[in-house]
């Protein structure tokens, strides 16, 4: 049933020459609304679009960065446990230095927000020290066809483990994810067993990084920047000792002068450039993740592992046999079509919800 407008205002502006007649503008409103029905503003609209536009092409472009510096320190300094405690570290120190210089307002948290986000750093420790053992042992490339097979592991997870049904379409978008990274996995030059599964433990871990974080942080008000720099530091404390245990101090001495030998002080910017861009990127797609619906930001992702791929093959020159580009091309696709359903479906089950709550109401 439409609402009556009500005259809130008459402005009667005189115009300095006497022939032309007075402009007068009328703002109305609602019955139930206190202040008038403003036009959209279009130059915001535009504003935000183009702010949208530079977070994703700053999120690509830091990924690419830095997949490119990590894979060259992975190859100069084979040691992916303490490259991957350096990342953590340095996202930690730089978002410590922008809460006390006050650059960025510090979250105001308390122990239940850290007990919740305990299981959450575990899968993200776990997630990120696989990923990076993998592209210790393969092409950055084929890691990341790998990757695109997450949302399997999601549906699988959610199906078997916590009882969650799906459309028919959800499993069908995953038979082009499963037979796309098979066919790239079957067909790889260099293929390596210990990277192929640390791609596919990452892929596990984070799907129950994704579960926990739904459950654990829903009424939650911190922003996605400051989400994500707790969610390192808490990482960063619970990889150290096993990097310690597992690599150790001699190994990494040994390798230091290895690498320094073959590569010189470039290992050193190496490093540090892989661990600030690795901090980096994870922190504009949070930020971004505050500014898009879900659907912009899957669209994103998918178009940022092409990118990924494309400009590490190029760069590295990678061997990739016509087969094998389109067993990735075929996963991609899938990875995609399972964004677009998965998202349908949600919108469409909040949507049914929210019709029965307004049902109940008028009741």
């Amino acid at each position: 049933m439409s609402k009556p407008l009500h005259v809130s205002k008459v402005e009667s502006f005189a115009l300095s020459k006497p022939l032309k007649r007075s402009l007068i503008t009328c703002k109305a409103y609602e019955a139930d609304r206190s202040e008038p029905i403003e036009a959209p503003d279009l130059k915001s609209e535009a504003a935000k679009k183009v702010k949208i536009g530079i977070y994703f092409a700053v999120w690509w472009a830091l990924n690419v960065v830095f997949n490119i510096y990590n894979k060259k320190v992975l190859n100069a300094f084979p040691y992916p446990w303490l490259t991957s405690t350096l990342s953590l570290a340095c996202g930690s120190l730089m978002m410590l230095l922008s809460w006390a210089t006050r650059i960025a307002e510090a979250p105001k948290t308390d122990f239940e927000f850290w007990k919740t986000l305990f299981p959450v750093a575990v899968a993200h420790t776990i997630g990120h020290v696989a990923a990076t053992v993998s592209m210790s042992k393969v092409a950055v490339s084929f890691t990341h066809i790998i990757k695109s097979g997450e949302p399997a592991f999601s549906v699988l997870v959610s199906r078997f483990l916590l009882g969650e049904t799906f459309p028919l379409q959800v499993y069908l978008s995953l038979v082009p994810i499963i037979g796309g990274c098979a066919l790239a996995a079957v067909t790889e030059l260099n293929f390596n067993m210990v990277g192929f599964m640390g791609a596919m433990i990452s892929n596990l871990a984070f799907v129950f990084r994704n579960i926990f974080s739904k459950r654990g942080m829903k009424g939650k008000s911190v922003s996605g920047m400051n989400y994500y720099a707790c969610l390192s530091m808490l990482s960063l404390l619970i990889l150290t000792p096993f990097a310690i245990a597992v690599e150790g101090p001699q190994m990494w001495a040994a390798g230091w002068q290895t690498g320094l030998s073959q590569i010189g002080p470039n290992l050193v910017w190496w490093i540090a450039a892989q661990s600030v861009f690795y901090h980096l990127y994870n922190q504009v797609s949070y930020m971004s993740l505050d500014e898009i619906s879900p659907l912009t930001f899957s669209i994103g992702n998918t178009m940022k592992r092409i990118s990924v791929i494309v400009s590490s093959i190029i760069i590295f020159r990678t061997p990739v046999q016509p087969v094998n580009a389109l067993g990735a091309a075929i996963a991609i696709l899938g990875t995609f079509l399972y964004s677009q359903w998965s998202l349908i479906v949600e919108t469409s089950t909040d949507c049914s919800k929210e019709a029965l709550e307004q049902a109940d109401l008028w009741c």
